[in-house]
């Protein structure tokens, strides 16, 4: 499985091509807007989202809501674009009527100034800013859907959600309540914020609202958690076959993500060995297991069939209503930052997005393993295997 999105922020579509989903995935429009829905509901969310109503159209790769196993073309259209067709025409030469809104005094903490650079854009630094929005990670949780879609199948289960927004923590007691991964979800949407209890999410919810009045942005951190994670995916063997490496790149490439651990995480570095190795224990009925979850899941780079448990660090978004001091690119003298419309925080959306990453890299890992042509041999082959595992 492997997949590309393509698309600019105000440009008229955002796309994705997915190929290697088997074939037999009963799949619609519908599971897909689900989770689109939920990137988009999140309290700190800006007033683009009041513009946009994101729908997928699958254009390729399924008939009469089954997967055929070729390439599975997914498409989103931005309202938005309506109020920037003449800037964003692809067919048309420049000219002042059309090079309107230019940006010309980057960011910090943006791609602008450094993609700018790269690329050549010194002349109008939105040539790297529309790329670089986090608008793309639509289509991410557009491709996460499939994934999840096809990763319960063989019972595997993914669900994110917020641990603290700026100094408000969610309560990490109230998870060794829940009997399994539904409640947690049950329990997190229904709170705008996705935390775990209601006295926090109102806590999380005055800090944005008077981040917002200071026209400032806040981050925090997001976990992911995936439960019937088959022992053994990924690899010990070389350095890229390991799955929590991969896993850890794909929730780094989402945008302001500046953190990434598993299980104990970042507390084990001030932990005895004895405090944080998962013992090893068997029974009849379950095989192998271990008896905690220090290590959130991963061995040597393979999945243990524990819990895989994926903490991510998110940071303040960069475009502020009280911009921060720049230089203008072309006269180089000194500025405020440009002002693009933006969120206060993107921490609940971000929740919804690392999960749909930690899916799509289980499903990848899934059909590396697996038959990948048809869903019933790869349903057969998954269940063998935990058979299998489970007699050793």
């Amino acid at each position: 499985m492997r997949y590309m999105t393509a698309g600019e922020s105000h440009g008229p579509e955002e796309m994705a091509i997915i190929e290697g989903i088997p074939a037999g995935l009963h799949l619609t429009a519908e599971m897909i807007d689900a989770q689109l829905a939920r990137r988009q509901h999140g309290y700190g969310r800006g007033e683009r989202q009041k513009i946009e109503h994101d729908e997928v159209h699958l254009l390729s790769g399924v008939r009469h809501q089954m997967t055929l196993g070729s390439p599975i073309t997914l498409n989103v259209h931005n309202r938005d674009h309506n109020n920037w067709a003449d800037i964003m025409d692809p067919n048309q030469v420049a000219t002042a009527e059309n090079s309107t809104r230019k940006v010309l005094r980057p960011r910090p903490g943006h791609a602008d100034l450094v993609g700018g650079i790269k690329y050549g854009h010194t002349a109008d630094l939105r040539n790297v800013l529309e790329r670089s929005s986090a608008r793309e990670t639509v289509m991410r949780v557009a491709v996460g859907a499939v994934a999840k879609t096809l990763l319960h199948e063989v019972g595997v289960d993914v669900h994110g959600f917020v641990r603290n927004i700026g100094p408000v923590h969610t309560n990490m007691d109230l998870l060794a309540g829940m009997a399994d991964l539904e409640a947690v979800r049950q329990q997190t949407e229904q709170f705008e914020t996705r935390t775990l209890d209601a006295n926090t999410d109102e806590e999380m919810r005055a800090l944005i609202d008077q981040t917002k009045i200071n026209r400032d942005t806040v981050g925090g951190s997001v976990e992911v958690i995936a439960t019937g994670v088959p022992v053994g995916l990924g690899s010990y063997t070389t350095a890229t076959a390991k799955l929590d490496g991969q896993m850890a790149q794909a929730v780094m490439s989402i945008n302001a993500f500046k953190g990434v651990a598993f299980g104990g995480g970042f507390e084990s570095v001030e932990a005895f060995g004895s405090e944080m190795m998962d013992e090893i224990y068997w029974d009849a009925d379950r095989g192998f297991y271990r008896g905690s979850n220090h290590l959130g899941g991963f061995e040597g780079g393979m999945t243990t069939g524990e819990p895989i448990v994926v903490k991510a660090m998110v940071k303040p978004i960069p475009t502020l209503y009280r911009p921060m001091q720049s230089v203008n690119i072309q006269t180089h003298e000194a500025n405020r930052a440009s002002i693009e419309r933006s969120d206060t925080t993107a921490v609940p959306t971000a929740a919804v997005i690392a999960e749909a990453m930690v899916a799509i890299k289980l499903a990848e890992a899934m059909l590396d393993k697996f038959d990948a042509d048809q869903l019933a041999r790869f349903k057969q082959q998954v269940a063998e295997y935990r058979d299998e595992v489970r007699s050793l």
